[in-house]
């Protein structure tokens, strides 16, 4: 039945122009309609909780938040100078914050690549040498 023909019998409240298969379909259809519907906002409210939550995770969990009593320590450089008998390792031993850096060469090719030096046997007595460190007192 045509959506004209259904207004018609709609408007003259005519059951002959009502078919028991066409009322049934009719129902049908708008059954289905409902069930589509209900479906997208089902589907759109999963989604926006799914979003809710890795957004919530993502910036409260994931971040690096600290607690109340944490002290930044803050970075610093220094001037060392080289002494006779001392070797870059000697040095960089002196100033090393294991909290910092992975490992004692991570730390050392810091120290190399501050002082535009290629290999830490170039290192000589007499030399001034920019060495990072940490501190927890704001300078």
């Amino acid at each position: 039945m045509s959506n004209a023909m259904l207004a018609a019998a709609r408007l003259y409240n005519n059951p002959r122009y009502f078919d028991p298969s066409e009322i049934r379909i009719r129902q049908n259809k708008i059954r289905r309609q409902r069930i589509v519907r209900r479906q997208y906002i089902l589907l759109s409210l999963v989604v926006s909780i799914l979003l809710f939550v890795m957004m919530f995770f993502k910036l409260s969990v994931l971040t690096d938040a600290q607690s109340d009593t944490f002290e930044p320590e803050y970075k610093y450089y220094k001037t060392v100078t080289v002494y006779s008998g001392d070797t870059l390792w000697d040095i960089a031993s002196n100033n090393y914050n294991s909290g910092k850096y992975s490992d004692m060469n991570s730390y050392i090719n810091e120290i190399l690549s501050i002082n535009s030096i290629t290999d830490a046997d170039q290192v000589k007595a007499g030399e001034s040498l920019i060495i990072p460190y940490f501190s927890k007192e704001f300078k």
